[in-house]
């Protein structure tokens, strides 16, 4: 049986992953998204257990000492995490799982040895991050701050992931990030053989 493919999405906050990430997981079939735990503040637009699920503090810290997560960090002075049981389970059963998660916690993710596709999104300027972090209106001026700060080291990480697209354009990000889907989804492994040429030539 074909294990599924972990794909990493990963950049500095205000790249647009997210946006890009909600197009394509309506677009292509197959692919699940995996949601994180966060001790920051729900917005406004935010449903708890579909975009993160937001706990305490106090309860994420209990969940960091019973090796609750496959990777986690500490980001704009808030925790981000991802549970390792729910991964494992999804990718065991052959479902193909996206992570969207902060530059720490991808290259977290590339220590485990676990054969994920890592894909890092840039906007395309320092400026015009700052202004996308500004226009979008979901955090005060001192967490903009945080996360301008951040962006700077963020943004030098790229040259560790396997791809790097820069989101000029929305549609265009979206179409480069399916393809790249696609593109791994071709690639076979050793456990596929048989079953392909039993398909394909019987026996």
């Amino acid at each position: 049986m074909r294990k599924g493919k972990l794909f990493v999405i990963s950049g500095p906050s205000g790249a647009g992953k997210t946006s890009i990430l909600y197009k394509v997981l309506n677009n292509i079939p197959g692919i699940e998204f995996s949601v994180s735990c966060t001790t920051r503040e729900k917005r406004k637009n935010e449903i708890n257990g579909k975009d993160y699920f937001f706990i305490s503090k106090e309860n994420f810290e209990k969940k960091i000492k019973s090796n609750y997560f496959l990777e986690w960090a500490e980001v704009h002075e808030h925790y981000y995490g991802t549970s390792k049981e729910f991964v494992n389970m999804k990718i065991n059963e052959g479902i193909d799982l996206i992570l969207d998660i902060d530059v720490q916690g991808g290259l977290n993710v590339m220590k485990q040895n676990l054969d994920a596709v890592t894909i890092f999104i840039s906007p395309p300027s320092y400026e015009e991050l700052k202004e996308r972090l500004v226009s979008r209106k979901t955090e005060c001026d001192k967490d903009i701050e945080i996360r301008l700060k951040n962006a700077r080291w963020e943004m030098k990480e790229f040259t560790k992931f396997k791809y790097f697209l820069t989101n000029q354009s929305l549609n265009d990000s979206i179409k480069k990030l399916e393809s790249i889907i696609i593109a791994e989804r071709l690639i076979l492994e050793k456990s596929q053989y048989d079953d392909i040429l039993k398909k394909i030539i019987g026996g």
